[in-house]
């Protein structure tokens, strides 16, 4: 059976105020064709279908047109709701759509229940594990703690609870949306870690035949059967030198897996530049820029007057400007922006009260503020669902 695996389309979304609709409509279209050019058998989407819990007219408008599309080719879609999604609503009309072969598992309490697909060696069962917030989810799939790994080793103690009732020889694919320890994100992706944990062991998904990740934006191998197809397009300059593809899986009689990467379309380039102003502007290093996007960040010790404007006659799709000084002599202020880069809500809290007092906070002042931040995204995830 040969699968195509991608995740994290967030229709909807735009890169720096520029919209990306139609580069979003490119990919879906390119889909489609690789779909009939190599025979899939089978759409797997991992998650982050949208880029928010009520998404624009126009994204809705697109993601109807890719499930005609996708049930005219006659064949099985799977899809689940990741972190951005709206389970409720994006799983609305899923009996109905299961009729036309497009299977939405958005709902934690049947992850258990495949699609169950066929080929000539037999069956193989699609289970589809929709993101997973802890605390509203554990006492559902009956876990031992609100935590990542709990909530999702319940939910895949559960699937293998109901693979073990198919006939011998069904072979197993899993969709999830999260993060597994091992892997690399970049900036783009909203940050879901619960009492200071994000990730989770590979080993959950130990035993199944493929298991089709979603949430992380860089196409990546975690394991032979456990891979990321990452985002069909950048969604932040951290991306610069990503490859932008989807998994093409064929999956053996035996369960074996063999699997390669199918390129997705490259709207524009990206590029990030860093120097004084004036070099920035006379380099011809920089020529193979001009017709890309640029996140530009000047050095220049003191801010040069209106460049933006300079940048953008050489380069007119620049999109970011950030100053970085050289540090002077004596000079060790950092940007707010730089103090915060790669720290998450709960250390940014922290550093805020050592800030104010003079002192770290004790081991149960950082357990009040990590329950805080977690049940404050708790309660917004649950008002996305209303």
């Amino acid at each position: 059976m040969r699968l195509l695996h991608t995740s994290d389309w967030h229709l909807g979304r735009s890169f720096h105020r520029v919209s990306l609709l139609d580069a979003q409509r490119a990919f879906l279209d390119h889909l489609v064709t690789v779909v009939r050019e190599e025979d899939v058998d089978a759409v797997l989407v991992a998650g982050d279908v949208y880029d928010r819990a009520v998404p624009p007219l126009s994204a809705v408008e697109l993601y109807d047109s890719v499930l005609h599309a996708l049930a005219d080719c006659d064949l099985p879609t799977v899809m689940i709701s990741g972190n951005h999604d709206s389970a409720r609503r994006l799983g609305v009309g899923a009996g109905l759509l299961g009729r036309s072969g497009i299977h939405l598992r958005t709902d934690p309490a049947t992850c258990d229940r495949p699609a169950v697909l066929h080929d000539a060696h037999g069956e193989v069962a699609v289970y589809g594990i929709p993101y997973l917030e802890p605390a509203l989810v554990r006492e559902t799939l009956g876990a031992d703690r609100a935590d990542h790994p709990s909530v999702l080793g319940a939910a895949t103690d559960r699937i293998r609870a109901d693979l073990a009732t198919r006939p011998p020889g069904t072979r197993s694919v899993v969709l999830a949306h999260a993060f597994v320890t091992g892997a690399a994100p970049s900036d783009s992706e909203r940050d879901i870690s619960v009492g200071g944990v994000a990730s989770v062991p590979a080993a959950l998904f130990a035993g199944f035949d493929y298991t089709a990740l979603g949430h992380l934006h860089g196409c990546q191998t975690v394991a032979d059967r456990v891979r990321y197809s990452g985002s069909p397009l950048a969604y932040s300059f951290s991306e610069e030198h990503h490859r932008k593809s989807m998994w093409l899986v064929d999956l053996a009689a035996d369960g074996t897996v063999d699997a390669r990467r199918v390129d997705t379309p490259v709207p524009r380039p990206l590029a990030r530049l860093r120097g004084r102003l004036d070099d920035l502007l006379a380099d011809p290093a920089h020529d193979a820029h001009t017709g890309s996007w640029v996140e530009a960040v000047l050095t220049d010790p003191v801010r040069p007057y209106e460049p933006m404007a300079a940048l953008a006659r050489r380069f007119p799709h620049i999109l970011s400007l950030g100053f970085e000084p050289d540090e002077r002599p004596g000079d060790g202020a950092a940007s707010y922006a730089g103090r915060l880069a790669g720290r998450d809500d709960r250390q940014i809290a922290e550093d805020f009260v050592r800030h104010v007092r003079g002192s770290d906070p004790d081991p149960h002042e950082s357990r009040l503020l990590r329950d805080a931040l977690d049940a404050v995204r708790a309660a917004a995830t649950a008002a996305e669902r209303d």
